[in-house]
Parts: C-alpha cells; sequence; structure tokens
C-alpha cells in the first residue's frame, strides 16, 4: 500500500509516532485557544506556501494532505509531516511534462496511486462512465456508477481527487487498458456544525474574526476591521444560497484567489465567459450546469468593455438572480449556486466618478440596469491593498476543507432578519434593496455568529457593512438610468428618535464628483502638502478636508450663492517666471514648494533626469509623484514619463523598483512610463501647461539623512538640509 493509499482512508487521527501528546508550542494566546478548541481541524498556514513549490494545485488540497500529516504543534511531528506531503506531492502529484512517465509506472506497476483532476462524462453509445484527467493526459477511463452517484460534480467539471489508477491491456481496440481502481475526492467527509457551533463561544467578536482571517491566509494585525470585514464579505457566497456579488478594482489584490484556492464547492470561470448550455442546462440532453451543483460559480476577469456576451445567456441570468430559476425553452429548473462577478478596473475611483459610473469596466451588454439591480453587494475592490508576503499568516487557522464544508452546511440557515429585533429599515427602500441588505447581513451574521446570537452593538457594524453595499450598487444604477428612484440608506435602532445614514467611503471623499451637480469650491477635493502657499501666502492645509458634508440619500450639497475664487485657482496664480537659488544647508525646501503650482493642471509631465538609479533617487522621484498627486485633480488621469539612464552595469533592481513605482501609482490615477537613454545632459520638467523647470542638480536636492520609519525627516522634507543648486522656471513659447 503506497503511501497516498494510505491517505486515502480519509482518517484524521493520526499513529502515535506521527503526533505528539505532549503540549505544543503557539506562537500566539489566540493560536493556543485555536489549536486546544479545533485540534484535529487546523495547519500552520505558511505551510501551504512551503510545501506546494511548482505543483498547480489548489490550497484546499495541499491543506487536507496537511490536516491528516501535520496538524500538530510539534515541532518535531510537525516537521515530520511536512516531509511527509512533499513526499506524497513528489511521488504522486502528477505535472502535465511528466504525464507519460506516471503513465509508465502504472503500466509498469500495475497500480499507481496519483493525485489529479478528474472529470468524468457519460458515454451514451457504450453506456458507461467515462473519466479523464487533466494533467495525467489520459481519457476513456472507465468509471463506476456509483461512484458517479455519490461524486455528481464530476460530470459537470473538474474536481481534484485522490486516485488508484490500474492497467490491463486486453487488445479490444473499445476498450482502454487504464483502470480506476479507487477515487477520493479532496474534500471534507462529514459535517462537524455542531460542534464548531459549540466552540464558538470560546472566542470573543475580535479573536473569531481574526480566526477567520488566518484561515483564508491574512494577517490579521496588517488590517483594519473595514478591511477585515470586506474580506469576509469576500466568503458570504459560500455560506449564502443565491447570492449575487461583484468585486472591481485594480489588479493584484486577491480578489479571484478565494474563489479558487478556498473551497471544493466553489467554480471559478476564467475569462469570464461561459455558455448558457455550460451555466444552466444542455438543451441536448437536458442536463443541468454549473449552477446546479455548485455552491458558487464564480466569473473571473468578468470586467472589460470589449468583450461581448451572448444577450439570451444575459436574460436567463437575470431570471436565475432574481427569482433562482431558469429555463432554456423547457421546462422551469431551480439552481442554488451563488453568483460572483470579478474584474479589473482601468481607472481610480475618482475618474470613474467623473466621467461614468463604478460598473464603467463592464461589456456593454452586462452594464444594464436590470441586471445590475439583481446585484446585492458591490465590494469596493480599490480599498483592498495589492497583496504583499507581509500580509500573509503563519499562525493557525482552520483546514480550508473543514471550514468550506462548514459554511456549505450553514447555507441552510436563515439569519436575515434577525436585526429586526433591534433596527428597522428605511421604508423608502425597494424590495431588491432590502433583500440585498438581508442577505449580506445574514451572511455575516453566519460567519461571524453562527449560532445567530448577538445583541444590537454586536448586530449595528454588520448592518451598516451591508447597507453600504448595496447602496453603492442603488447609487451607480441612479446614475445610468435616470428613471431610477433614489433612496434613503438609513436605519433606526429600537428606543431612538433619529435614523442613522449610511454613506459610502467614496461619497465621503468626493462628494461633488459622487453627486453630480455640486459646484467646485475652494474646500473641495485639494489635497496640498504641508508647504503648499497660498496665493496670499498663507498655508493651504485647510483646504485639505471639506466643510460640508452630504447628509443622506437623495439630498445634495446646495450650490454656493456667490461664485468665488477656487482653491484650484488660487494655486494656479502662484506660477510665475524666474530663477531661485538654494544655499547648502538650508532648509524649508520641499518638491511641494518647488514644483507644485507649476505642474498644477498638468495631465502630461516629462522629466529628463539621468540619474534616476539607485534606491534613494528612485525614493526621490516616488516622491516627486506624491507631490504630483497631492497637486492633481483626482478626477482625471496624470501621465508622467520619465527619460533616464541606465544603471552602471544595468540591474534588475532599476527595472524592478521602477516598475513597482508604475504599479502603485496606477490605481491613483498617475499613469507613470519611464524609458532609458544614454544622451541624457540638461535636467528639466517639462508640461503640456506651457512650463519648463530646469534644475541642475535634478532631483537629488537633499544632503543625506537617516531614512528610519522613527525619522521625521522622511516623512517631512522640509526639515531636511539641501545641497546647494538652482531652479529656473520658464514658460514655452
Amino acid at each position: 500500500m503506497t503511501s497516498l493509499d494510505t491517505a486515502m482512508q480519509g482518517q484524521r487521527d493520526h499513529d502515535a509516532t506521527e503526533v505528539s501528546e505532549t503540549v505544543p508550542s503557539v506562537s500566539s494566546g489566540l493560536d493556543r485557544k485555536i489549536v486546544d478548541a479545533f485540534p484535529e481541524y487546523t495547519v500552520r498556514k505558511d505551510l501551504v506556501g512551503k510545501i506546494k513549490g511548482n505543483a498547480l494545485v489548489p490550497s484546499y488540497v495541499l491543506e487536507y494532505l496537511i490536516g491528516q500529516y501535520a496538524a500538530t504543534t510539534d515541532a518535531a511531528s510537525l516537521d515530520a509531516g511536512v516531509n511527509r506531503v512533499r513526499q506524497i506531492l513528489a511521488d504522486h502529484y502528477v505535472h502535465r511534462e511528466e504525464a507519460n512517465l506516471v503513465q509508465s509506472k502504472i503500466r509498469e506497476l500495475g497500480r499507481y496511486s496519483i493525485i489529479d483532476r478528474v472529470q468524468v462524462v457519460l458515454n451514451e453509445k457504450y453506456d458507461r462512465y467515462e473519466a479523464s484527467f487533466s494533467n495525467l493526459g489520459i481519457s476513456g477511463v472507465t468509471v463506476d456508477p456509483a461512484v458517479v452517484k455519490r461524486n455528481p460534480k464530476l460530470l459537470v467539471a473538474g474536481v481534484w481527487c485522490k486516485c488508484a489508477l490500474g492497467y490491463a491491456y486486453s487488445g479490444d481496440p473499445h476498450e482502454v487498458p487504464w483502470q480506476l481502481l479507487k477515487l477520493v475526492p479532496v474534500q471534507m467527509s462529514h459535517d462537524d456544525r455542531k460542534n464548531y457551533l459549540t466552540l464558538r463561544s470560546r472566542f470573543t467578536t475580535q479573536e473569531w474574526i481574526d480566526l477567520l482571517m488566518q484561515s483564508i491566509g491574512f494577517n490579521p494585525d496588517m488590517f483594519g476591521l473595514r478591511a477585515k470585514l470586506l474580506h469576509l464579505v469576500r466568503m458570504i457566497p459560500f455560506v449564502e444560497r443565491n447570492y449575487n456579488l461583484i468585486e472591481l478594482g485594480p489588479k493584484g489584490t486577491g480578489k479571484s484567489h478565494i474563489y479558487s484556492e478556498f473551497s471544493p464547492h466553489g467554480m471559478l470561470i476564467s475569462g469570464g465567459e461561459v455558455t448558457a448550455a455550460k451555466l444552466f442546462v444542455n438543451n441536448a440532453n437536458n442536463k443541468i450546469g454549473l449552477v446546479g451543483y455548485w455552491d458558487i460559480v464564480a466569473f473571473d476577469e468578468f470586467a472589460g468593455k470589449a468583450k461581448r456576451a451572448d444577450k439570451a445567456l444575459v436574460d436567463i441570468m437575470k431570471n436565475y438572480m432574481a427569482n433562482k430559476s431558469f429555463s432554456r425553452g423547457r421546462e422551469m429548473m431551480q439552481g442554488e449556486a451563488s453568483m460572483v462577478f470579478v474584474g479589473n478596473t482601468s481607472h481610480n475611483v475618482p475618474y470613474m466618478l467623473k466621467n461614468s459610473d463604478l460598473f464603467e469596466e463592464l461589456p456593454k451588454q452586462y452594464h444594464d440596469p436590470a441586471f445590475l439591480d439583481r446585484i446585492h453587494y458591490y465590494v469596493p475592490g480599490w480599498e483592498f491593498e495589492q497583496i504583499r508576503g507581509e500580509m500573509f499568516t503563519s499562525d493557525y487557522g482552520f483546514v480550508v476543507d473543514y471550514l468550506a464544508e462548514i459554511l456549505h452546511n450553514l447555507r441552510n440557515v436563515d439569519y436575515g432578519g434577525t436585526y429586526e429585533r433591534y433596527f428597522t429599515l428605511s421604508s423608502s427602500l425597494s424590495t431588491r434593496d432590502k433583500d440585498g441588505v438581508r442577505k449580506t447581513f445574514s451572511g455575516l451574521m453566519k460567519l461571524i455568529y453562527p449560532t445567530g446570537e448577538a445583541n444590537a452593538d454586536e448586530m449595528e457594524p454588520l448592518l451598516r457593512c451591508a447597507i453600504e453595499g448595496r447602496k453603492r450598487v442603488k447609487d451607480q444604477l441612479c446614475r445610468i438610468d435616470s428613471t431610477m428612484a433614489e433612496v434613503d440608506f438609513s436605519y433606526t435602532r429600537r428606543g431612538a428618535d433619529e435614523a442613522t445614514t449610511v454613506h459610502t467611503l467614496e461619497e465621503t471623499e468626493y462628494p461633488r464628483l459622487y453627486w453630480r451637480g455640486v459646484p467646485e469650491d475652494e474646500t473641495d477635493d485639494v489635497p496640498a502638502g504641508d508647504d503648499a502657499e497660498s496665493s496670499d501666502g498663507g498655508s493651504m492645509q485647510s483646504s485639505v478636508s471639506r466643510t460640508e458634508s452630504v447628509s443622506s440619500g437623495n439630498v445634495k450639497p446646495q450650490p454656493a450663492s456667490q461664485p468665488k475664487l477656487s482653491a484650484r485657482e488660487r494655486l494656479a496664480l502662484q506660477a510665475k517666471p524666474g530663477r531661485k537659488e538654494y544655499q547648502e544647508g538650508q532648509h524649508g525646501v520641499s518638491y511641494d514648494k518647488l514644483f507644485g503650482p507649476w505642474i498644477y493642471g498638468a495631465k502630461n509631465i516629462t522629466i529628463c533626469d539621468a540619474f534616476i538609479r539607485k534606491p534613494y533617487q528612485i525614493r526621490n522621484l516616488a516622491e516627486f509623484l506624491e507631490t504630483v498627486l497631492r497637486f492633481s485633480d483626482r478626477s482625471e488621469e496624470i501621465h508622467v514619463h520619465l527619460i533616464t539612464g541606465r544603471d552602471n552595469p544595468p540591474e534588475d533592481r532599476q527595472d524592478n523598483d521602477l516598475a513597482q513605482i508604475q504599479e502603485n501609482y496606477h490605481q491613483l490615477g498617475i499613469m507613470f512610463s519611464y524609458e532609458f537613454s544614454g544622451s541624457i545632459h540638461d535636467r528639466s520638467i517639462r508640461t503640456e501647461t506651457g512650463w519648463v523647470i530646469d534644475f541642475g542638480r535634478g532631483l537629488d536636492i537633499y544632503q543625506r539623512y537617516e531614512a528610519d520609519w522613527f525619522s521625521p525627516l522622511l516623512r517631512m522634507p522640509a526639515l531636511r538640509a539641501v545641497r546647494n543648486f538652482t531652479v529656473n522656471y520658464s514658460p514655452t513659447k
């Protein structure tokens, strides 16, 4: 019996030699509580990355194996378990490039165990089920009907399985020599919900949220409460039936990761394109599609204006998302799968609000009020940071297939109305608005308070989060469809006299852009540096924060009674031709002061500086882009192009650093590009608004300083001493 055959027994208990019975050493108090409460169903989350290597296998497959062989905190036993899992992957995971070698092993040994993605079809000609193996590259393998009956998802899409294959050549051309001797899908085999609900009481709310964050692989210390709740919203489709969620945002924020790696009950469709036959029902054989077998059908790369979708498919999706039913001209069918749509945005939030709406990236067929009104929650993908190494946890969390199975079984529970004990929603909300709020609230309750018991103070943050996500959908619908009535997204607490209005974060940050028709005034959206000088010589710092706010729903700020010079217009008046000289050791000089007024209003800026090469020089460039950000209209895209010299000898670090700057500022509306030239002599900044700034030292104006996190010099450039340099400001003809 091979090591994988042993694993296929599906047992969670271990031999005495595999698991130490000594008290484990854990890294935190929360880890100890997790391990003590769920000793058989927790793993150290950093092990997945250490073990995975180049195996293109989902995390839940690896954690299934880790849960069997390395579910311990004893160092020696953990190392032994990790080595065993590595050996199983090395021996039995099928890499596509090694498919022929594995086929040969099966033939020579007569029986061999593998880990691969398996899909089954019915061969009507021979009245038998046949399996195909994704990485192994074989098909037509006969499958026992009993196996298909126990695992119907094999008929719809690939399922990761642990299989024992045999080889017996008969000479019959109608038979394949491959034999499926055993098949076990990689997923939990039982429902541990009762124990799960009982043990929830051992944890505080914050501890439980952190446990869930660690279970999906993130370090909770790196996130605030709002960010944690938004991460949990991504999990609601796993725990709530027929939940429709969309997330649009910048690249690299992990939008689709959870739908491909977290659960064996989810299906991620890459490219965002699918046929009605595959998704709903195949009229040729009347077989139900993906929505009949999966808890979640997620569409990756859903955004893209150039993409086209079949109108008939969109119409079926509308009916399904609203009524949980669908038909392709025959009988009406039901499905329980939640729909998730994730895609990338090309522009930042203020740009979208000024020029279109937050759904602007969707294909035309989906940029339809009737379709969008069926969305229960819009996750603001721009609020998620790009994934970095320090965001991942090395602490303990649930084995993901264990948690996925718990959430799968909690789909039978509905907590959508529990907030009504303490709160009442505004009567102006439509039925779909209320449905979106109720389903989101129910999902968050099942994740955080799975027993359904919580007091008013515990429920209120969840209710506000639920209202905000639906409000984001409705407010954008009002932009797209002028006939759509605006509503008051507020709630009233029992015993309170006044209602509490919920705002989206972008509504608070960009009120003039969020509600069109509000005039720009001196207090609106003018970020400035500490050194920015107003036209009368004073500081512009007071204009950073907006003094008026949007009150609620369809009530907008009123125009000022008298026109007056805006802060942006006053800023532009500071830019004058001239020459400035700075002495060695002088203080009080910043890029804001040197360049701010002259780059104000520019949408195209070109920097010529041969020495943007070393790390500190590239840091200077990043600080200059901060100035561009502060002195530009956030609702516009600003193109900044750098012409610089190559490091000598050329280093990947220079390219990597510049590429990182490009990525970081793109999501802020600064479109940074660069090129290398060996013939740069003068150093200058040019704008299409008519200014040329010549400066002898380029951006390298500061003397060396200690750039540690605790030094005020790092974030307050005016405190730094400068070198001797001059700056000339000249208008172009």
